[in-house]
């Protein structure tokens, strides 16, 4: 792909003026979302485009998910969070506190909801997840409580103070669900449905991506290139692993295209253990393995009767061992940050 870097202006009648003219070069020129940059056909030698006064720079070898290019984008390595997209505000990314997501696999009645909340608020978490919608292999698994499920964490917000993250499954109830969610979850299955994606990318809620659980990881990026180019640029990417031959974990954990992604795209990587593994035991190593590759923050299953959840609770921690790993990571912090020379 060859793309052309064009010199920045507000005037619209300009832009179509500059598209005009590239189109009688190349038909299939056109311009990435609202920025200053146009994608042109590689059977046309780029740098012939340089002729024109309009054209400052032409950028080759460009990968097919340009609005998340670390090499191509000019925009800071980070996503704000929060409603109001406030740039001085609480963010993930790139020299960026991590983001930790707690909470269980799916919203359970009032009284056990609020006994996690209570605790996760203790230990200083700030975004609890829970499913109020749950997509299931199977059609008679539990599908969460749905409209119930959604009112019980929006109680949680306004009690407890939380900011909530929690899964969207269709294009329906993006706005049913953006009412509660602080940041609007897709999860594997969902990351090939490319008009929903789409469709997300009309909103100004943030987006946690899952990686799909059959995906390359230049089929995950261009799933979140579908949001970016509808104009929502607070994308966050979550790795919660894939499928492979191995059968003594849930999935596979890729941290290796953790460290990868973070070094090609500018969006923010979470890490999903709990998916990834589906084992209790290795949710604190994989913790701080993700950490070390260079994870901006983790998303974790936690309930306080795991042995007891509605779902997937051989995969949840307790609140007291989150409490330990949080300990840790913030020593391996401390550690890591001593070991920077001054």
């Amino acid at each position: 792909m060859n793309i052309l870097r064009l010199s920045a202006t507000p005037d619209l009648s300009q832009q179509q003026h500059e598209i005009t003219i590239l189109k009688k070069i190349c038909p299939e020129a056109e311009r990435i979302s609202d920025t200053c940059f146009v994608r042109v056909n590689d059977c046309i030698h780029g740098q012939d485009f340089l002729a024109l006064d309009f054209v400052r720079e032409v950028v080759d070898d460009v990968p097919p998910y340009p609005l998340s290019c670390r090499k191509l984008m000019a925009i800071p390595p980070w996503v704000a969070l929060g409603r109001d997209d406030d740039p001085a505000g609480e963010r993930i990314g790139d020299g960026c506190a991590p983001l930790i997501i707690a909470g269980p696999c799916a919203v359970e009645t009032w009284d056990r909801t609020a006994a996690i909340a209570q605790d996760l608020s203790e230990l200083g978490i700030k975004y609890m997840r829970g499913g109020a919608y749950k997509p299931r292999t199977s059609p008679y698994g539990f599908q969460g409580l749905k409209k119930d499920g959604l009112e019980i964490l929006n109680r949680i917000k306004r009690e407890f103070g939380l900011k909530i993250v929690t899964e969207v499954m269709s294009t329906g109830k993006i706005d049913e669900v953006s009412e509660v969610a602080d940041i609007l979850q897709v999860g594997t299955r969902n990351m090939f449905h490319y008009a929903f994606l789409e469709e997300l990318g009309k909103s100004n809620t943030p987006v946690l991506l899952k990686r799909g659980m059959a995906a390359a990881m230049k089929e995950w990026l261009l799933g979140a290139e579908y949001i970016l180019s509808r104009g929502n640029r607070r994308v966050i990417l979550c790795e919660r692993g894939i499928k492979t031959f191995e059968t003594a974990t849930r999935n596979t954990l890729d941290l290796g295209v953790v460290s990868l992604v973070k070094q090609r795209s500018l969006l923010p990587v979470v890490v999903d253990p709990s998916h990834a593994t589906g084992r209790r035991s290795l949710i604190e190593p994989m913790s701080l393995a993700a950490m070390a590759c260079g994870a901006d923050g983790l998303e974790i299953e936690v309930h306080n009767d795991p042995d007891n959840a509605w779902v997937d609770g051989h995969q949840s921690i307790t609140p007291k061992a989150l409490g330990r790993l949080l300990d840790k990571l913030n020593i391996a912090r401390r550690q890591a940050a001593a070991a920077v020379p001054a």
